[in-house]
């Protein structure tokens, strides 16, 4: 038989077998055997599977809806139905548009008035204010919430009240998805509603949705706790106002970047996340193995190099938004999974890049929010251009007052441990360099501000400075205390970058994970010719923080990276049936919280007895109530207390 195999002894399962036109004593005559105490409901449908859910799993809420869900389909009605639903306004557009129809002063319509407003509209659930014949519905779509006004003798015309008296006010719940087609009016409060004459049932919700209640502006029993909200982003979006706000302004910004690419000429290019050298970057990559190749590879951390070889191929400008990966820490800004943008021009230095980048910038900001200022926390932050530009010799003397102007390794390293700068011994100049700065610097540069000339240690890709060799062109956006971009004068020396890699390479024998390997393939295509170019990359998710007035990276990720969800440990059957537990009562055991043996030989009898009883009655199990004293033997006990 299609729908499973003979079973007997199972947990007290609520099993709903969707099968066609099946009956109790089918299932019997092909094996299925049932206990008494088995809770089944039996549906003809054209599904032909088995589900199982385990009722001692489900709160009451999630039962109820079950057995709602169970009753639509009693009734003839598809909770689940697959044709389409065709949608003519959403709530915004609705309301924006609405016109209040011409009256006498009596009320009456005037003869030449415009009739109301016909909409079919689909959402969720979000309210409902049953009154007897009459009702109402608040209903949320992908743009906002309308009420909806349910006249039970318009929505049943017929005798047959069923769909309004038992479908509407006791099958539908908060969280279910219908359809309403109607007209659009003002009630006599006020308020822009659908007059509905026809509902439909779209999908019917199983889980119930945390009920945020709003008064006076204060929020009440509020989805808050930021573990839960990243992980069940999807309630998230559904319960919190202005989060799904974030993410439509997050793509706004994404848009404006690229159109104003665009409208320079340069172009969109796609490049390898599997790469079998990790570079382009500082950073430890993630690793995995290509089977069929029997070779590592890593993924991406920056699409710089492949990027630059476009450059060398003949493109004027390419540029891409690409997803990075780095196998460092998670923090309220980093996160390791994130969206980059790198963009290279032919012909073009660091400089050009500056005035570039600030303009861009500004123009963001003003499609995105309507003005060149964002408040991020207490701080108010301007993206008019042009930006401030600081050598990083002077921020760092600036702020310590100490001068890394011809500083040897072990002076940079003396020094920085004399300000209390956590450093070790496989840090060379660069590195040490970047920490000074980075513990003592970047914070305090709140506006947008360009940090340029950057030591040669700090920067293997860069073009050497054309009036100190010592330096580069390289500037790095800091905005609210963190960079933004990274640009440089790009280098296209392939000897000097071959020296540099090699540079890197010694660095990484001495301990550093984080230096760069050397990437032959990348030399030769130097080696070929690559044009005079500046290149600049921008963390997507730290600029769309700063669009959207957020101070964590998550705020701004549909799904950010976390740690795995704690499950509480629950021991199998056979631990308990061990210490002499019939295996029927495992289930209720642990719903009463005994989630393993250990709990169990510290429960007490009594109270545990009464506990175990109550469950049985309460969802219907149909098991024989133990005796007390069969508790105390679980429990480890000779007798009851």
């Amino acid at each position: 038989m299609a729908c499973g195999s003979a079973s007997s002894g199972l947990d007290p399962w609520l099993q709903v077998i969707a099968v066609p036109d099946i009956c109790l004593s089918e299932l019997t005559a092909a094996g299925f055997e049932f206990a008494g105490w088995q809770r089944l409901k039996i549906q003809k449908t054209n599904v032909g599977n088995i589900r199982k859910m385990n009722v001692l799993e489900l709160s009451e809420q999630e039962i109820v809806r079950r057995e709602s869900l169970a009753k639509m389909r009693e009734m003839g009605i598809d909770p689940y139905p697959a044709a389409e639903y065709e949608v003519n306004g959403y709530t915004s557009e609705i309301k924006e548009n609405f016109t209040d129809i011409p009256v006498d002063a009596e009320g009456n319509a005037l003869p030449d008035a415009p009739a109301p407003r016909e909409v079919s509209v689909a959402g969720r659930v979000m309210g409902r204010r049953i009154m007897g014949k009459a009702s109402f519905m608040e209903l949320q779509d992908a743009e906002g919430r309308i009420q909806v006004y349910i006249n039970r003798d318009e929505l049943c015309p017929g005798e047959d009240k069923d769909f309004y008296n038992v479908v509407f006010k006791k099958l539908l719940d908060i969280g279910d998805f219908v359809g309403v087609e109607g007209y659009v009016f003002r009630t006599q409060t006020g308020e822009i509603s659908i007059h509905a004459r026809k509902l439909t049932v779209l999908s019917k919700s199983l889980r119930p949705l945390p009920i945020v209640k709003v008064k006076d502006g204060v929020t009440y029993d509020g989805f808050e706790d930021p573990e839960l909200r990243y992980r069940r982003r999807y309630v998230d979006l559904v319960v919190n106002d202005g989060v799904k706000d974030i993410f439509i302004k997050r793509t706004k910004v994404f848009n404006s970047m690229r159109n104003y690419f665009n409208e320079h000429g340069y172009m969109e290019v796609e490049t390898p996340i599997l790469q079998s050298i990790p570079g382009g970057a500082s950073a430890r990559p993630f690793i995995t193995h290509h089977n069929a190749l029997d070779i590592p590879l890593y993924l991406r951390i920056a699409d710089e190099l492949y990027l630059k070889r476009l450059i060398v191929g003949g493109f004027e400008g390419v540029y891409e938004f690409s997803k990075n990966f780095r196998n460092e820490g998670m923090d309220r800004t980093h996160n390791p999974e994130f969206t980059c943008m790198e963009i290279y021009v032919s012909y073009k230095d660091y400089n050009w890049m500056m005035a570039f980048t600030e303009k861009m910038l500004e123009r963001i900001c003003m499609e995105v929010n309507g003005t060149t200022e964002v408040k991020v926390g207490d701080n108010v932050i301007s993206f008019k251009a042009p930006f401030p530009r600081v050598t990083m010799r002077d921020a760092i003397l600036g702020h310590t007052g100490f001068d890394i102007d011809g500083k040897s390794e072990e002076e940079l390293r003396d020094a920085a441990k004399g300000m209390g700068i956590d450093v070790d011994d496989t840090m060379g100049k660069g590195k040490l360099i970047d920490e000074i700065f980075g513990e003592k610097c970047e914070g305090t540069y709140i506006q947008p501000t360009f940090i340029i000339d950057y030591p040669i240690e700090m920067s293997p890709l860069t073009k050497r400075h054309r009036e100190n060799p010592q330096l580069t062109e390289r500037f790095e956006l800091m905005v609210n205390g963190k960079e933004l971009a990274n640009a440089y004068s790009e280098l296209n020396d392939p000897i000097d970058q071959y020296e540099r890699f090699v540079e890197q390479m010694r660095l990484s024998e001495k301990g550093d994970d984080e230096a760069m390997i050397i990437d032959h393939d990348f030399i030769r295509a130097l080696e070929y010719g690559m044009p005079p170019t500046s290149g600049m990359g921008i963390g997507m998710d730290r600029l769309v923080m700063l669009m959207t007035g957020q101070t964590t990276i998550q705020e701004v990720l549909l799904f950010p990276q976390m740690r795995p969800e704690k499950v509480a440990r629950r021991d199998k059957e056979e631990a308990y049936t061990a210490l002499g537990v019939p295996a029927e009562w495992v289930a209720p055991l642990q719903k009463a919280g005994i989630l393993t043996v250990e709990a169990l030989a510290s429960a007490v009898p009594g109270k545990l007895h009464q506990e175990l009883c109550g469950i049985n009655k309460k969802f219907k199990l149909g098991l024989k109530n133990p005796a007390i004293e069969e508790v105390a033997a679980w429990v480890g006990e000779k007798s009851a207390e």
